[in-house]
């Protein structure tokens, strides 16, 4: 597959300030690597939802479906996880 995938993430979460927000999101494979990091520099206390991409992903040969999970600043990494299923 390689180069050149593009994932939007639409994210809602109760972000309150600089102590508690989601700091970034990771594109991963099924068996947990990290192939993907959306970094999120602000708290998007009053814009939510809110949806950001990460262009130029690279995804390895035969792969179908990645993970999405959040990164939360004071809970840490989400343990739930959204499938997406890639489509040429």
């Amino acid at each position: 597959m390689g180069m050149g995938w593009r994932i939007e993430v639409t994210v809602r979460h109760e972000d309150t300030g600089w102590q508690h927000y989601i700091d970034y999101w990771i594109v991963e494979t099924q068996t947990g690597q990290e192939i993907g990091r959306r970094k999120l520099l602000h708290p998007h206390v009053d814009e939510q939802p809110f949806t950001r991409s990460l262009s130029s992903l690279n995804v390895p040969d035969g792969l179908r479906r990645v993970y999405i999970r959040l990164h939360c600043k004071r809970d840490g990494l989400s343990k739930t996880r959204y499938l997406v299923k890639l489509r040429n």
